[in-house]
């Protein structure tokens, strides 16, 4: 992934070039007196291996809320 680092003043001064760069496919950390405070990185690279795994799992219809309902129902067979 490219990478990009900005002061926390870099960030105050031109925060529409981080954007920019961000859109484009960089990952910009944010430091604060030498340290690491923070990062902004592009959303389609933000995902975990977790939330990867589980793209597809849910129907676009349904919520996450119905799905873990409907999980609860029938692994404690419950009739509604």
């Amino acid at each position: 992934m490219l990478t990009m680092t900005a002061t926390v003043n870099d960030m105050q001064n031109d925060f529409p070039k981080y954007i920019a760069s961000i859109l484009k496919g960089y990952e910009v950390v944010i430091t604060d007196n030498g340290k690491e405070i923070g990062k902004f990185v592009p959303k389609v690279k933000s995902a975990t291996p977790l939330t990867d795994s589980m793209i597809g799992i849910l129907k676009s219809e349904d919520s996450v809320e119905e799905e873990r309902e409907n999980y609860l129902r029938q692994k404690y067979e419950i009739d509604n």
